[in-house]
């Protein structure tokens, strides 16, 4: 069995807009939220304000969700327009 235990981590709210997201940031701790263990740097990111390349830390199955919650929408939408 492994040393570290796995511990149930809290969903991430959905929020309104960026700064309700950036309140809550700002008064929550990420560990609770986030496995970090399962974390790997991006990199080759472009910051869309600056320009410039940055690296970034990201969980990939909190990516992944993200990403594919409004694919699904998006098809399902699709679909339902074609009938």
């Amino acid at each position: 069995m492994s040393k570290t235990t796995a511990r149930k981590l809290k969903p991430i709210p959905k929020f309104r807009t960026e700064a309700e997201e950036r309140r809550f940031w700002e008064t929550h701790d990420s560990a609770d939220y986030l496995d970090w263990a399962k974390a790997y740097i991006v990199k080759g990111l472009k910051d869309i304000e600056t320009g410039r390349t940055v690296e970034a830390k990201s969980v990939f199955s909190a990516l992944r969700a993200k990403i594919a919650a409004p694919r699904r929408r998006a098809a399902k939408k699709a679909k339902s327009q074609e009938k």
